[in-house]
C-alpha cells in the first residue's frame, strides 16, 4: 500500500469533499499536487524576500485545465505558511473589472484570508494592528493611563502611515475614526468605517463624518489604500500579501475601450511594484496563452507586453521557475494517473477498510478511468482533471467504501452528461451522453 501523507481527518475531508463537488479545494493542495515541485524552491525564496519587505510578480499561463487556479491556491497555502495574507480575485467584466481598481481593492478585502482567519480577515487584521501598536507603546513608555495611551498609539499610527497619508490621507483618518468608535463602544460607526476601509459603498454618511472622510473609494485612491493595507498587515504580524488576479484573459472579451483601460491598469500596477511602492506585495496573475500572446490581450499594449515578455521557444523542461511568466503545460495521461493515485491514497487513508479501497481501485483501474474520461472529452487530457477526480471520488471510491460487494470493473460504466460539464468541457465532448464501459 502506498504511503499516504500524514494528515488530519478534517483536512482530508475538506479536500475530498471539494473534489466530490468538482471544485478546487481551498486548502490541502500539497496533498495531491503533481508536477509543481519544480516551482517550489524559487517561489519559496521569493515569498521569503516579500516577507522581508521586497515585492514580486509572476504571470502564470496555461490553457483551460492546465491547473492555473490550482497553482494559485497551492502558492497561497505556501504563502500562508510563511505568514503572509492571501486574496484571490477572479477578474470579471461585470463583478470585478480590472480597469476599476477600487472594485479590485474591494474584492481583495472581501476575500482577504490569513492562516488563522477566513474571509474577510480585514477587521481581525486591523484589530491586531492596533493591539501591536499598543504593545509597542507600552514596551517603550511603560504604564500609561487610557488617555495617554490613546494619544501615544495615535501618534505611532500616524508615523507608520506617514508615507500613505501623503497621497491618501483618508486611509489613516478612517483608521483613527474606527479606533475611537471602538474605544467608545460605538459599534455601528466602527462597523461602518471598517466597511469603508474595505472599499464598500453605501456607508452611512454619519460614520464618514465622524471620521472626517467623505465620498467612496475611487480608482485613483485604490492604490493608496493597498499601500496602507500592506503597512497594517506588516505591523500586525503578516509581513506581506499574495494577491492573485485569476482569469485575466477575460479582458479579451470586453469592449475595446474597457480592454485598453484594464491593460493600462495592469501596466500601472506592475510599474508601481517595480518602483517600490508596495513592499510586501506578491502579485500573481493567471491567464491563457492567447491573452499573453494575442493582439486582443497584452500585445495590444506594447509597454505591458515588454514587461511580460518571456521566451518559450525552448523545451518546457528548461523553463526557468524565476521567469516573469511561468508556463503550465497541463496533464498527459501518466500525470493524470499520478494525480488519481495520489487522491486514491488520500481517500484510502481515511477509509474504514483502506486495504479494500487500495486493492479494488488499484493503479491499473485508476489509469483505465483516466483514459476513459479523457476519451470522453475528445482526447483532450487538459480538460480531464476536474471531471476525472469527481468521477473517481463520487462514482468509484465512495461506492467502494460504502458497499462491500461493489466492483467498479463489473458494476460501473462511465457516463459523462453535458449537464455536469462546463461550457469548455461540453464543447470538447461528444454530443449527448458518452457511455464507456471499463
Amino acid at each position: 500500500m502506498s504511503a499516504a501523507p500524514a494528515v488530519s481527518a478534517a483536512r482530508r475531508r475538506e479536500v475530498i469533499d471539494a473534489l466530490r463537488r468538482g471544485t478546487v479545494p481551498q486548502a490541502g493542495l500539497d496533498l495531491f499536487a503533481v508536477g509543481l515541485d519544480r516551482f517550489a524552491g524559487a517561489l519559496d525564496e521569493e515569498l521569503a524576500v516579500v516577507a522581508k519587505g521586497g515585492a514580486a510578480f509572476h504571470a502564470v499561463r496555461g490553457e483551460y485545465g492546465a491547473g492555473k487556479t490550482f497553482f494559485a491556491r497551492w502558492l497561497g497555502e505556501r504563502a500562508k505558511r510563511a505568514g503572509l495574507a492571501v486574496a484571490e480575485i477572479q477578474i470579471s467584466e461585470t463583478e470585478t473589472p480590472l480597469h476599476r481598481l477600487e472594485t479590485v481593492y474591494r474584492r481583495l478585502t472581501e476575500r482577504l484570508v490569513t492562516a488563522t482567519h477566513q474571509p474577510s480577515a480585514l477587521r481581525p487584521v486591523v484589530d491586531g494592528w492596533f493591539y501591536a501598536l499598543e504593545e509597542e507603546v507600552l514596551d517603550d513608555a511603560g504604564d500609561l493611563d487610557d488617555a495617554a495611551l490613546a494619544v501615544a498609539v495615535e501618534d505611532l499610527m500616524e508615523r507608520r502611515l506617514a508615507e500613505v497619508a501623503r497621497t491618501t490621507p483618508a486611509f489613516s483618518a478612517a483608521l483613527r475614526g474606527y479606533r475611537r468608535a471602538r474605544n467608545t463602544g460605538d459599534g455601528a460607526t466602527a462597523e461602518a468605517l471598517i466597511a469603508w476601509l474595505g472599499g464598500q459603498r453605501s456607508v452611512a454618511a454619519a460614520a464618514k463624518r465622524a471620521a472626517g472622510v467623505r465620498g467612496d473609494l475611487d480608482h485613483f485612491a485604490a492604490l493608496g489604500f493597498l499601500q496602507g493595507l500592506l503597512t497594517v498587515l506588516r505591523d500586525s504580524g503578516h509581513p506581506g500579501l499574495l494577491l492573485v488576479l485569476d482569469e485575466i484573459e477575460t479582458l479579451q472579451r470586453v469592449r475595446s475601450d474597457v480592454r485598453e483601460k484594464g491593460l493600462n491598469a495592469l501596466r500601472q500596477l506592475l510599474d508601481e511594484i517595480d518602483n517600490g511602492r508596495f513592499p510586501g506585495l506578491f502579485l500573481l496573475i493567471t491567464g491563457t496563452p492567447a491573452f499573453f500572446d494575442g493582439q486582443q490581450g497584452a500585445q495590444r499594449l506594447p509597454p505591458l507586453a515588454q514587461r511580460l515578455a518571456t521566451d518559450f521557444t525552448t523545451d518546457p523542461r528548461f523553463d526557468s521557475p524565476r521567469a516573469v511568466q511561468l508556463r503550465l503545460t497541463g496533464f498527459d495521461l501518466p500525470r493524470l494517473g499520478e494525480l488519481g493515485r495520489a487522491v486514491r491514497d488520500l481517500y484510502a487513508a481515511g477509509a474504514g477498510d483502506s486495504e479494500r479501497v487500495m486493492s479494488v481501485v488499484d493503479d491499473a483501474y485508476v489509469a483505465e478511468l483516466a483514459a476513459a474520461v479523457t476519451g470522453g472529452l475528445g482526447g483532450k487530457v487538459g480538460l480531464a482533471p476536474r471531471v476525472f477526480l469527481r468521477k473517481l471520488v463520487s462514482d468509484v471510491l465512495d461506492r467502494v467504501a460504502e458497499f462491500d460487494d461493489f466492483d467498479p470493473r463489473r458494476h460501473y460504466a462511465l457516463t459523462i452528461s453535458g449537464s455536469e460539464l462546463t461550457e469548455t468541457e461540453r464543447n470538447a465532448a461528444s454530443a449527448g451522453e458518452i457511455d464507456l464501459d471499463l
